[in-house]
């Protein structure tokens, strides 16, 4: 297969389905060699091969370093290479601030954030090697500031993945890895549907297209095509940068509701 992808490697935490798998399958398409992680999905990974045999995948929980380094050895033993990470595992619990759940805090900080830390801390090794090497994180512009109702400890977690991608771009300068962040906005996924009516869902999609300057809500591809971009020789001038996908958020535009 051809693309300007040919003879790269690509790992895709949280690739089984949602924001993660609509990458993945872009980045097979584009010719990568691409490897995906999954927890809790298995019949999303084996749906996933089932159309793509070629795609690799390793059961892995990221909030545990001796799960992530034995996924990230698993699938460089077929590769011999990595040059392409991107961090998509993630979780969103919702739930009033003042109901604070430890459990919950935990589960939201340890997948989203100290996930990222310990994908990052086992790849590194291999991606100093490539001659092109990135990072892309997936955070929320809820971690830079917008607003939805129940999901304040994930926001924090989602500051904590933009600020780490700041660092990181910094700290790995002379490593030639270039380190970068996409915030989507609210996209359709079985995260962010999860536990809700279709009517609630039906509202949730009206408030955010009449929130939005381009009238409509996000869908998996809208991210897939900005990681594709931050992954490509196009971004090579980018570092460092968080790149909002939200469809013109008016109250980000205009600090108005």
């Amino acid at each position: 297969m051809n693309g300007k992808f040919q003879g790269k490697v690509v790992l895709v935490t949280g690739g089984s389905r949602g924001i993660g798998k609509a990458i993945a399958e872009r980045f097979y398409t584009e010719g990568a060699t691409v490897a995906i992680t999954y927890l809790n999905h298995f019949e999303d990974a084996k749906d996933l091969l089932r159309k793509y045999p070629e795609i690799m995948v390793e059961k892995c929980d990221v909030r545990v370093r001796t799960s992530v380094s034995h996924a990230v050895n698993s699938i460089v033993e077929k590769t011999k290479s990595l040059d392409l990470i991107i961090n998509s595992a993630g979780v969103m619990i919702t739930g009033k601030f003042t109901d604070f759940d430890e459990e919950v805090y935990r589960t939201t900080m340890d997948t989203n954030l100290k996930g990222i830390i310990y994908v990052v801390l086992e790849t590194f090794p291999f991606l100093k090697r490539s001659k092109n090497a990135a990072i892309i994180n997936i955070a929320s512009n809820a971690g830079i500031g917008t607003a939805m109702p129940g999901t304040t400890l994930y926001a924090i977690s989602k500051a904590g993945v933009i600020m780490l991608t700041k660092r990181l771009a910094y700290e790995f300068a002379d490593d030639r890895i270039r380190v970068n962040a996409i915030a989507p906005g609210w996209v359709e996924t079985d995260m962010t549907v999860q536990g809700k009516s279709q009517d609630e869902i039906d509202n949730i999609k009206r408030y955010f297209k009449s929130h939005s300057t381009t009238g409509r809500t996000g869908v998996v591809q809208d991210v897939a095509s900005a990681a594709i971009y931050l992954a490509s020789e196009e971004s090579s001038f980018m570092n460092g940068q968080v790149l909002v996908i939200d469809g013109g958020r008016t109250d980000n535009l205009t600090h108005s509701i």
